[in-house]
């Protein structure tokens, strides 16, 4: 079977936009062991889009065009995909009562330009958009099956899970079993010489190895004929020997975040935390409370970019900035120290350090971070020297702190 992504929308061939919606397809299709072979982005200009149309229906079997059919003028997928295949739009007034009702809920009155999304292809099935205004459609054109999707993410996702999954289900070769292990602390390197002896040697049991600063995933997958235990078994039994491999570096085996794990663990022991940041300019509060429920933990954070703020409001020793430095084992062990003092917190996590790409010197180079957690019992400081480009050294920065943070916990 020909499989083919058409991802629709000027933006997409510009340096500020990204193509994710084609990731997470590839993969659902993939789940059901189907292999995608194109993957093509057009803009919204209606002679390539026209060509584009022709070209993959001349040999695909299944196409999965996203975006374009939104209200504005640029938005032309069904009308261009219409002249391709020779049929007419007929208006639905039940979709256009849909929309208009939509826009009632917001105590807002439906835009004229909307109107034209309740234009449907002759012959099509209509997939209902519960979380936006662009219906989805489903089409065959001979022996090739059409599937227009709404672009933004929130819409296509839920609309693809309930209204085209279950139909790809039956062509489906089969089924892939997958789990995700994530690991912080050890290198791309470490990891796949610790499991080097690990890789499964078969066909239908994969393992793949993806690594991005601070963090490397590690992809188990096995595929079966049909739904049974065994794959689950198969992958289970492989997991336990990674684990056993790698150990308290993996944090989590269920798709969490860092920040997920360390605020279950939080309020599993109700345990709260307060934060103290330089470098990192508040990404590390951030992180923490972008975790719904959050607040029953996490109690306050500071962000003392510069040294006043470090002194006026943490009470961090001037003589100490002056003897040792802003970014130090000394002024990382003061800031976790006051902010947990000040903020009446279980834990207190620090972190100070050059982000660059300037501000670097020989003895204190870009990517010096020093990370401190502070708790009834002591405190802990490390040192790091973390690569990469400002955010990369950011982030490192954050996933370092709360990764002190989780192995206390434990």
């Amino acid at each position: 079977m020909k499989i083919e992504i058409l991802a629709v929308g000027s933006e997409l061939l510009t340096p500020f936009y990204q193509d994710t919606n084609s990731l997470y397809l590839t993969q659902r299709l993939n789940d059901l062991g189907l292999d995608v072979s194109f993957k093509t982005i057009v803009g919204d200009d209606r002679e390539n889009l026209l060509l584009s149309f022709k070209n993959i229906l001349g040999h695909a079997d299944l196409l999965l065009a996203m975006g374009g059919l939104g209200p504005t003028t640029d938005d032309i997928t069904r009308e261009v995909l219409a002249e391709a295949l020779g049929r007419e739009l007929v208006f639905r007034d039940d979709i256009c009562q849909k929309i208009e009702a939509r826009f009632s809920r917001r105590g807002l009155t439906m835009p004229a330009p909307n109107k034209k999304q309740a234009y449907i292809l002759q012959g099509a099935e209509v997939l209902e958009n519960k979380n936006g205004t662009a219906p989805g459609l489903w089409l065959e054109e001979g022996p090739t099956r059409i599937v227009l999707l709404p672009g933004p993410p929130a819409e296509l996702k839920p609309m693809f899970e309930e209204h085209v999954w279950p139909k790809l289900a039956a062509l489906a070769k089969g089924f892939t079993v997958r789990r995700v292990l994530k690991i912080t602390g050890l290198t791309e390197s470490e990891v796949e010489t610790r499991i080097s002896s690990l890789t499964p040697r078969g066909q239908e049991l994969g393992l793949t190895v993806l690594a991005s600063p601070g963090q490397i995933e590690i992809h188990l997958y096995v595929f079966a004929p049909k739904p049974s235990d065994l794959p689950a078994q198969k992958i289970e039994a492989l997991e336990k020997r990674i684990s056993d491999a790698l150990g308290s570096y993996i944090f989590s085996t269920s798709g969490e975040e860092l920040e997920e794990v360390v605020g279950r663990l939080l309020r599993a022991q109700r345990k709260t935390l307060a934060v103290a940041e330089s470098c990192t300019g508040g990404l590390l509060s951030h992180r923490l409370t972008n975790v719904p429920g959050s607040s029953e933990y996490f109690l306050e954070g500071f962000i003392v970019y510069g040294n006043q703020g470090k002194i006026r409001d943490l009470n961090v020793s001037e003589a100490k900035i002056q003897n040792y430095g802003a970014v130090s084992a000394e002024v990382a062990r003061e800031m976790a120290t006051e902010v947990r003092q000040r903020a009446g917190s279980s834990f207190g996590l620090a972190i100070t350090g050059i982000a660059g790409p300037t501000g670097g010197t020989p003895e204190k180079p870009v990517g010096l971070v020093y990370t401190a957690l502070a708790w009834a019992g002591g405190v802990e400081v490390i040192k790091n020297i973390f690569l990469g480009k400002r955010e990369q050294v950011k982030f490192q920065s954050s996933q370092k702190a709360l990764d002190i943070l989780r192995r206390r916990l434990l």
